[in-house]
């Protein structure tokens, strides 16, 4: 459903090819509308092979994939080795790990400046072959988000408006 808010602008897009206007075969159609709308939608949306990642995160369980050929360990899981494409088997981490890297990301999407930045950034889990990235909270300073820092998993305790936003990383000091 489309909710037009407000009318911004009217404007008069100007030929591309620079032909005068009676030349110009789409000059009934450079009249431009700008609208403020909100477009709302629902769908439905399997997770597939994976799903099983998603549901054992409600149950504060972090799972991966590892491959059964090369005993690579996939975290996000994967159904098949990106190495060597054999079928993968589900294992359970710590959800301990040591940071890779972090960022500030200071830009809000609702520009307020009372709202906290986000830190994101690389986890590489024990017993994990790939690196997660995931936000990064409850830390003193930023700067002191170093490579190597000991990380631990920390589960959110309330509802939640994505999968992913059950568990976020902290340092483990």
């Amino acid at each position: 459903m489309a909710n037009v808010r407000a009318k911004l602008d009217v404007r008069k897009i100007a030929d591309p090819r620079g032909r005068a206007e009676a030349d110009d075969p789409w000059r009934s159609f450079r009249d431009i509308e700008i609208l403020d709308l909100t477009l709302e939608f629902r769908f439905q949306h399997s997770l597939g092979k994976c799903s099983r990642f998603f549901l054992e995160l409600e149950a504060h369980r972090l799972l991966g994939s590892r491959c059964a050929r090369c005993r690579s360990v996939w975290v996000p899981p994967r159904a098949s080795c990106g190495n060597d494409l054999a079928t993968t088997e589900w294992i359970e981490l710590s959800g301990r790990g040591r940071l890779a890297a972090a960022t500030e990301c200071t830009y809000t999407q609702s520009g307020a400046a009372s709202q906290p930045s986000l830190v994101l950034g690389y986890v590489a889990l024990d017993g994990a072959s790939t690196l997660l990235l995931q936000r990064i909270q409850n830390f003193v300073d930023v700067r002191r988000l170093t490579p190597g820092l000991p990380v631990k998993i920390v589960w959110a305790q309330g509802a939640v408006a994505h999968p992913m936003e059950l568990f976020w990383f902290e340092p483990d000091e």
